[in-house]
């Protein structure tokens, strides 16, 4: 209904963390048990719900590469993943990316 924009999470146990930033799926759940979260704060109905999130490391590989065609996980997690458990990587605001 509107601009969206996609990002990939990088961090341990990343989809359960997101998910429970995001609170629970239905809306009206969501206000009444954890109305800080995301979808408690913003959340109109449970289709907008203001956002998403892979619910398991396989959905997030298959949403991936969906939306970043061009983004080689494998190769990610050889070669960039260990540079930024060391904190050799910054974020890079302008562009909406991790950078070494």
């Amino acid at each position: 209904s509107g601009p969206m924009w996609a990002y990939i999470l990088a961090h341990e146990n990343a989809v359960p963390f997101w998910r429970s930033l995001m609170g629970p799926t239905k809306v009206f759940q969501a206000r009444n048990s954890v109305p800080d979260s995301i979808r408690g704060a913003y959340g109109l109905t449970d289709t907008r719900n203001t956002t998403h999130g892979s619910d398991s490391p396989a959905s997030a590989s298959r949403e991936i590469a969906f939306f970043f065609p061009e983004f080689n996980e494998h190769l990610w997690y050889q070669q960039e993943e260990p540079r930024l458990r060391c904190g050799q990587v910054f974020y890079n605001a302008e562009e909406r990316v991790h950078c070494v």
